[in-house]
């Protein structure tokens, strides 16, 4: 199977409540590497790399609104090419 990497912008009420971590926890038990972190206009930026098919997991749960304690108003995505990393961060 390929690795692949796609990149998603978070945008609703995603930081100050613990969406970062939440998103890591949930890539960790995917098996993803990448990061999570919070940008200067109030979204949350995830880099996930791995199988298709954890991705598209991890992104329908981005999407459907992360942890109980956020409100995801929108996703958008992009595809590229994987960076090599071990894990996965909050930054």
């Amino acid at each position: 199977m390929a690795t692949i990497g796609l990149r998603a912008w978070v945008h609703g009420r995603v930081q100050g409540v613990g969406f970062r971590y939440s998103t890591q926890h949930e890539a960790k038990a995917l098996g993803l590497t990448g990061y999570a972190k919070n940008l200067d206009d109030g979204s949350v930026e995830v880099l996930m790399c791995g199988e298709q098919e954890q991705i598209d997991t991890l992104l329908g749960w981005l999407k459907a609104g992360g942890p109980r304690s956020a409100r995801v108003d929108r996703v958008l995505t992009e595809p590229c090419q994987p960076p090599t990393l071990k894990g996965f961060t909050t930054g």
